[in-house]
C-alpha cells in the first residue's frame, strides 16, 4: 500500500502536511500524533485499515501545526486547544462534505485534541480511540492532587520553558532520542529506534520545533513549580466542557513513566460509553512497540461498536 503525501490549505489559512492511504469518499480515519513525533508514525496503521479485508477507510494522518512541514506560527497564542481543533475540522471538510469522521484516533497531545474534538463535535465523530493521552478531567486532578503524577509531569515546565527548542536540538537530538529509551522497556526492550527511524524524526525536527514546545507554553495545565506556581493556578473545567458522549476506547500502556494509571481512575464519570484495555509491557510508545497489536484492538473496537450508515 503506498502512502500519499501532500499539503493542504485551510479556509484559517493554516497549511497542513499529511500523510494518507485508502480510496477517497470511504468511511474517514483520522489519526493524530503527539509530542515529539509525526504523521509518519502512524503508516502502518494507515497501510492495515485502508485495506479492504480491514475496512477499507480512508485513513488520513496530519502533521499538527508547528510538526513537520505543517505552518509554524511563532506566537504561542496560536497553539491554543481550539485552534489545532478547528484544523481538524476545516481538514476532515476537504476529504468529506458531511465532515464525518468515522473513528478518530489519538496519540499524547494528539489525544487532547482528540477528547476536545469529541467533546465540542460529537455529532462528527462517531467513535474515539485514545492511546496513552490523559482526560483533562483526570488529568486536572492528577496534577492538583498527586505527588506522582506532578513529578512524572514535571518535564512538562522544561518544554515549556524560554529556549528549550535549542537546547533540544544540540547534539544531533539527543535529548529528544532520549526521551524515546529513558521508559522503563517491554520485553523486547527498544528494538524499533532504528537508524533509519531515527533519520525519519531528524528530518522532522529539523524543520523546527518551537511549534512544538509551544504546546507545553500555551497549556496551563503545567504541575505546580515551588514557588512560582500553585495547584490553584490549574483550571478546573465545568464537566460539559470535558464530557465526551462517543463511543470510545482507551488503550494504556501501563509502563508509561510520564502518564501514570491513576489517570484512569473515575474515567467513566466523564465518558460514558468507555472502555479501557490496560497494555503491560509497553510504555508511552506504544505505537511504534506493537503496530500490530494496536491495529488489532482498533479493528475489534471498531467492530463492536458497529458506525450508523
Amino acid at each position: 500500500m503506498t502512502i500519499e503525501t501532500f499539503e493542504r490549505t485551510l479556509p484559517n489559512g493554516i497549511t497542513l502536511s499529511c500523510r494518507a492511504a485508502g480510496e477517497r469518499g470511504r468511511p474517514l480515519m483520522v489519526f493524530l500524533h503527539g509530542f515529539p513525533e509525526a504523521a509518519f508514525i502512524w503508516d502502518e496503521l494507515l497501510a492495515w485499515f485502508s485495506q479492504p479485508a480491514n475496512g477499507g477507510y480512508r485513513c488520513l494522518a496530519p502533521n499538527l501545526r508547528g510538526f513537520e512541514k505543517s505552518s509554524q506560527p511563532k506566537e504561542v497564542e496560536a497553539y491554543r486547544p481550539h485552534l489545532l481543533i478547528q484544523d481538524m475540522v476545516e481538514l476532515v471538510k476537504t476529504e468529506r462534505e458531511d465532515g464525518i469522521i468515522d473513528t478518530l484516533v489519538a496519540h499524547d497531545w494528539g489525544g487532547a485534541f482528540g477528547w476536545g474534538h469529541a467533546n465540542a463535535f460529537p455529532g462528527q465523530v462517531r467513535r474515539l480511540v485514545i492511546i496513552n493521552s490523559p482526560h483533562p478531567g483526570t488529568f486536572t486532578r492528577e496534577l492538583k492532587n498527586s505527588a506522582e503524577q506532578q513529578k512524572a509531569s514535571a518535564y512538562m515546565n522544561w518544554l515549556a520553558a524560554p529556549g528549550s527548542e535549542k537546547v533540544l536540538a544540540e547534539n544531533d537530538f539527543a535529548r529528544l532520542f532520549a526521551m524515546f529509551t529513558m521508559m522503563k522497556a517491554g520485553p523486547d526492550g527498544f528494538g524499533w529506534l532504528t537508524e533509519p527511524v531515527k533519520q525519519k524524526y531528524r528530518d522532522v525536527w529539523s524543520q523546527g520545533l518551537t511549534g512544538a514546545c509551544n504546546l507545553y507554553r500555551v497549556t496551563p495545565m503545567k504541575p505546580p513549580v515551588p514557588g512560582k506556581t500553585s495547584a490553584d493556578d490549574i483550571p478546573t473545567l465545568p464537566h460539559e466542557r470535558l464530557a465526551v458522549t462517543v463511543p470510545t476506547l482507551v488503550l494504556w500502556a501501563m509502563d508509561d513513566a510520564a502518564l501514570l494509571p491513576g489517570l484512569l481512575d473515575g474515567l467513566d464519570a466523564y465518558v460514558p460509553q468507555l472502555e479501557i484495555k490496560r497494555v503491560p509491557g509497553a510504555t508511552h510508545w506504544i505505537i511504534h512497540e506493537q503496530p500490530e497489536g494496536v491495529a488489532r484492538d482498533i479493528g475489534a473496537f471498531i467492530a463492536r461498536t458497529p458506525s450508523p450508515q
